[in-house]
């Protein structure tokens, strides 16, 4: 009975190792779904973004384009 508990940590470490080197072989990395799905909800964050930098800008413009059109007759 003493040598099986004796035994016991050899027998933990060596399948630690086993485990710790099937990680390491695992090269499937990220699905192409999942890329795919964070590279569009990146772009999409970004448009929201450059839109409200812009927004204001752009409703400045065309109050003086509204403006100028006003003055032509």
């Amino acid at each position: 009975m003493l040598r099986k508990i004796s035994s016991l940590p050899y027998a933990v470490y060596f399948s630690l190792i086993g485990f710790v080197q099937a990680l390491k072989k695992d090269q499937r990395g990220l699905s192409g779904v999942v890329v795919a799905i964070l590279l569009i909800l990146v772009a999409v964050l970004l448009i929201v973004l450059i839109w409200g930098f812009l927004s204001g800008w752009l409703q400045e413009l065309w109050e003086q384009i509204r403006g100028e059109a006003d003055t032509i007759s």
